[in-house]
């Protein structure tokens, strides 16, 4: 199959989860330093400079997300029907660059500065119920006593 053709199959027809990954941006360099990544999905209130088209140069906040168009609509930016009333411009998310991050998503945040959410700090040690000491003790005594009724068995 010709790589247009799968890169058609691949973009075009994805899945909503995989059309969800497809909605990155470039971070600016501050924040690639920052967090050592070169992309990030971006989400609304995220603050972003355009790079490329019509609008370049202007900065704005993330209002909408649309995942079908795979591009977003910024604060600010609309444009004019000939009856007057306005609309939304929606701008690829390849043509953005991320400035600030929304920092309100504690997992994103987690994701980003390298942590897994899943998972406690290892600083914090877990604490054992007081009965689980008693529950080894009685074990243990249980396995000697069997222990020494078997040898004495084997005699």
């Amino acid at each position: 199959m010709k790589p247009t053709k799968m890169r058609n199959k691949m973009i075009y027809r994805a899945t909503y989860t995989t059309k969800s990954k497809q909605l990155g941006s470039a971070l600016s360099k501050d924040l690639h330093k920052k967090y050592g990544r070169r992309s990030v999905r971006v989400i609304e209130g995220d603050s972003i400079r355009i790079v490329r088209g019509e609008y370049k140069g202007v900065d704005g906040k993330i209002s909408k997300i649309s995942t079908q168009k795979n591009s977003v609509s910024i604060e600010g930016i609309k444009k004019e029907k000939t009856k007057g009333d306005k609309f939304d411009v929606y701008i690829h998310t390849s043509n953005l660059v991320v400035t600030s991050l929304n920092t309100g998503d504690k997992w994103r945040m987690a994701r980003l500065e390298g942590k897994d959410p899943r998972k406690q700090p290892k600083d914090v040690p877990k604490e054992k119920p007081a009965g689980e000491e008693i529950v080894k003790k009685v074990s243990k005594e249980t396995k000697e006593v069997k222990k020494t009724e078997k040898k004495e068995d084997e005699k």
